[in-house]
């Protein structure tokens, strides 16, 4: 299977329980896992291969031009967190089925959580840093909604906020170091940048992109100090904590540290930036586990304590160090996972999760104490399980350091020893001791459906323990060969005889057990320390952030838009004088043209238009009449340089917007109110004054002087038939050449529509209806509504027109016109027949659904790029050839008509919507809706000539 495919599955996963919640959330929960494990069971088939030190590459152009690719790979390191990320998914899937109340939507999480995992296989299988980083981001808008779930719970929008703003702040920081990065190593291709390790280290850019990229790798396996947005996402039902804290989320920032290692490993500024903040956080987050009363509090904090043992793992940059690091990956997945499920197996049957409250539940519950028990002594680091064998490759690779040895040593050995009195504490404090009468439920275990996961979880904790070569020792070859870019061989043993990391391993036992019995006076201590809160600092700091901000907005603006485009005009006019200034404009090259008549008296025409508007602005009518003059003069102009595809498009949007502004004018008060004082509006002049003379002298230097670089317009030129099949280079650029732009653009455009009709059906309703029923007209009405002469006339015209948009259509890649100019001829076209006849008399003769037309454009648009793929080549990339019809000449047909049929039907939708929106604003004011397309009646006029 594709690696792309593997990366793409949960995605279409995504899109099942939403549709199937309907029937059921078993249908729903077995549809996500159907895709998780098919997304799995492609991914074991490449086994052999990766083991074969192979790796499974797929590549697809996407935006060439700026490297960013749709590349994807599967080699040891992707493979063991595929696995990690795939069976991990799968076992939470079945446990959240029976974890979830019926009243929560499974529906929803299922659809979160699948966003969530597809988010996260895409990181680990991206071969491009620059798509990596678009998951990165999707990794935080869904563990957003996941962790926000319970959204009826202010501690689960606060844990949800507080993610989001971390995680996202990084990986703002992170986008800037990767490209960095990329620079450096000359591509955006991971496997092209592990190969430039001399080149990146020997950069001076080297230390600022290492630390961007580490604040994000930080931020997202919270590391100190971006260690307190973990603890807080326990506000998540239970599942997604699980998932969250052992597989997915925070060992996103571990697997970037891992896959970029070759690279920036091995320097000084590596090893004391991330070994010493995985020592800190090491040790942080486990003394602060040992005293959380919240069982899923105490394993957060733990899940923030491994986290640091990982990254000061990969921080000492040895090759030994990188094997104990994943291997180590591989069993806090396995146990941590089996903790949190057994937690919220905990909670569920017992309605608690304090510890407090708890104890005794031994006996009550023998399955999940076994499970439990299994997972946390794995924790502690208790031979013979997993996490023993991880902890004392740490524990040797501290002790065997080079520089800062005894420092490490020492701190390690601590925290380890937090770690077992914290572990301990879960297993005694919880389920051993007497039964206790004040449960708030009855205590016992859960069907087979919420244990099954967590045991076979637990059973791997034992076998990987018992047999850590055969049932791990591959993978763990694997995945580090990957990290440090040639072979290794792991050699993992249960005893390696008497050396430092075992007694280091003993003193963190016993230590482990007197905290354990000392734990009383300890929490006492503890609580009664003064110590900065993290959580608080961050809502101090976010408070101030919002102030300052909200303080430099209010005196910025007030939301009165003359002072913020004073202040936007000043701005800008400052940066234009200092880049004249300071920069060299250059000899002038170019004559002054002779002035013409017929262009002077249009310049004439154009300035006293906007003289009158000056003054006469507060009339609206006459204003919107100055703005059309203008508009219309404006298309002249481009008709006289010999620009007809732009005199064609100035002048239909003339009329189109005169129209509909005309029509929405009829509702508006018809006169401005003054609201400045005279020198405020004599300061607005001084400034637009300038503006304008600041605008026309550089609109006058550029064009007396050649262009500092070639211009783009001779690609275009040269390129237009040749590439696009077209002579008309404006239309090749629209549907072609910018083509994206375009389709962007018409997307917006419906968008607009679609935002007009829906505020419409806003006004139509409340207050506002009420002030249209009782809304009268502020002027006379003319006797007739629907002229005689009007309505023939549109009439007569409306086919002429319709032809005309049809051979503007056909011709507009080789001659002027297009699909743009042709939806607004046509839309003038039906606008005068609903003005002729009134729009509810026009509308019972068509059907014709608008918001359809508009989905319709936007479809065939996109389709016409897609088609391009097919071809092998990018989105929009025109394809064209010459046919021979029957009863016709030789005829060139393009995929590029397919696109502007697009445009075509997104502007004729949107003209005809914006116009219903209006209409029907018209008929709840009261208009009146005539029942003949004319307010004569010819049929009676007639009969009364004849009597």
């Amino acid at each position: 299977m594709s690696p792309a495919l593997i990366a793409l599955l949960p995605f279409i996963g995504a899109l099942l329980p939403g549709l199937l919640v309907r029937s059921g959330r078993s249908v729903a929960a077995t549809a996500s896992g159907t895709t998780t494990l098919i997304a799995l069971l492609g991914l074991l088939l490449h086994i052999p291969a990766v083991m074969r030190g192979e790796e499974i590459v797929a590549r697809f152009e996407w935006l060439p031009l700026i490297q960013l690719n749709a590349n994807f790979r599967i080699d040891g390191l992707g493979l063991l967190f595929g696995i990690l990320i795939l069976g991990i998914g799968l076992l939470i899937i079945t446990y959240a089925r029976f974890y979830l109340s019926r009243q929560d939507s499974v529906g929803k999480f299922y659809t979160y959580l699948m966003l969530f995992q597809g988010a996260m296989m895409g990181i680990v299988l991206s071969d491009n840093i620059l798509l990596l980083l678009v998951f990165w981001e999707l990794t935080s808008l869904s563990s957003f909604l996941l962790i926000g779930y319970w959204r009826h719970l202010p501690a689960g929008r606060q844990g949800a906020r507080m993610a989001l703003t971390v995680t996202g702040m990084g990986g703002l920081a992170m986008i800037a170091g990767m490209l960095i990065l990329g620079q450096i190593a000359g591509s955006y291709d991971i496997s092209q940048i592990l190969q430039s390790k001399d080149a990146i280290q020997a950069s001076p850019l080297y230390l600022p992109a290492l630390i961007l990229i580490l604040i994000g790798a930080f931020t997202k396996s919270a590391q100190f100090p971006f260690h307190f947005w973990l603890p807080h996402a326990m506000a998540a039902p239970t599942p997604v904590s699980a998932y969250l804290h052992s597989a997915t989320m925070v060992k996103a920032g571990l697997f970037l540290m891992a896959r970029l290692w070759p690279v920036l490993s091995g320097t000084p500024e590596w090893f004391w930036i991330v070994a010493t903040t995985g020592l800190i956080t090491m040790l942080l987050g486990a003394a602060i586990a040992l005293f959380k009363d919240d069982l899923k509090a105490l394993l957060a904090f733990s899940t923030v304590s491994h986290l640091g043992l990982i990254t000061m793992l990969l921080g000492f940059g040895t090759e030994e160090a990188a094997i104990a690091a994943v291997f180590h990956i591989i069993n806090h997945a396995t146990f941590k996972a089996a903790l949190f499920m057994t937690a919220g197996i905990i909670d569920h049957e017992t309605g608690t999760r304090s510890i407090a409250r708890l104890g005794g539940l031994r006996k009550l519950m023998p399955v999940t104490f076994l499970i439990g028990t299994v997972a946390a002594l794995s924790m502690a680091g208790i031979p013979p399980l997993n996490g023993f064998l991880s902890k004392e490759m740490m524990l040797y690779e501290a002790s065997h350091l080079d520089q800062a040895r005894q420092l490490f040593m020492v701190v390690a050995t601590v925290a380890a020893l937090f770690s077992v009195g914290y572990s301990l504490r879960f297993i005694f404090h919880v389920f051993t001791g007497p039964e206790r009468d004040d449960y708030p439920h009855h205590p016992h275990d859960p069907g087979f459906g919420m244990w099954a996961g967590p045991a076979f979880l637990a059973v791997l904790v034992v076998l990987i323990g018992l047999f850590p070569n055969t049932m791990a020792g591959w993978l763990v070859d694997a995945s580090a060969t990957a990290v440090t870019q040639h072979a290794t061989h792991s050699h993992i043993y249960l005893w390696h005889g008497v050396n430092a990391a075992l007694i280091m391993s003993i003193i963190a036992i016993a230590g482990g057990a007197a905290l354990l019995g000392g734990h009383r006076p300890l929490l006492a201590a503890w609580d009664a320390a003064p110590r900065p809160e993290a959580k608080s600092i961050f809502d101090g700091l976010l408070l101030a952030c919002v102030r300052a901000g909200r303080g430099l907005t209010d005196r910025l603006t007030n939301g009165s838009m003359p002072r913020a485009l004073t202040g936007f005009t000043l701005a800008a006019l400052f940066a234009g004088c200092y880049a004249w200034y300071t920069g060299a404009a250059g000899k002038v090259t170019r004559p002054m043209l002779p002035i013409e008549p017929v262009p002077f008296i249009g310049w004439l025409l154009v300035m006293t238009a906007t003289g009158c508007m000056v003054f006469f602005h507060r009339v609206r009518l006459l204003a919107l009449v100055l703005v059309a003059i203008v508009g219309l003069i404006t298309s002249m102009f481009f008709a006289y340089f010999s620009a007809p595809d732009l005199a064609l498009t100035q002048i239909s949007v003339e009329v189109v917007t005169v129209i509909l502004l005309l029509l929405a004018l009829n509702f508006l008060p018809k006169r401005t109110l003054t609201e400045t004082s005279s020198s405020r509006r004599g300061w607005h002049a001084f400034v637009a004054t300038l503006s304008g003379v600041g605008f026309g002298a550089l609109c006058y230097a550029i064009m007396r002087r050649d262009f500092a670089f070639d211009p783009i317009s001779g690609y275009m030129l040269q390129n237009s038939y040749k590439l696009g099949g077209g002579d008309n280079v404006v239309n090749v650029i629209l549907v072609d050449f910018r083509g994206y732009d375009t389709f962007g653009e018409i997307t917006v455009l419906g968008i607009a529509a679609l935002a007009i009709f829906a505020l419409t059906q806003t006004l139509l309703q409340g207050n506002s209806a009420r002030r249209l029923l009782n809304w009268k007209h502020d002027q006379a009405r003319a006797g007739d509504r629907h002229p005689l002469m009007l309505v023939i006339a549109t009439r007569v015209l409306l086919p002429i027109s319709l032809v005309v948009g049809i051979f503007i259509f056909l011709r507009g890649h080789n001659q002027p016109g297009g699909g743009f100019i042709a939806g607004l001829v046509v839309a003038i076209a039906l606008l005068m027949q609903y003005m002729a006849s009134g729009y509810a008399w026009a509308q019972t003769r068509q059907t014709i659904p608008y918001h359809a037309l508009i989905g319709a454009g936007v479809v065939a648009a996109g389709v016409t790029g897609i088609g391009a793929w097919f071809n092998d080549k990018p989105f929009l990339t025109s394809a064209f050839g010459y046919f021979k019809l029957p009863f016709l000449e030789e005829i060139e047909l393009a995929t590029a008509m397919g696109f502007d049929l697009g445009v075509f039907l997104c502007v004729v939708g949107a003209v005809m919507l914006a116009l219903n929106s209006l209409s029907r604003i018209a008929r709840r004011a009261g208009e009146t809706v005539n029942e003949k397309p004319m307010d004569i009646d010819l049929s009676t006029e007639q009969q009364k000539g004849a009597l």
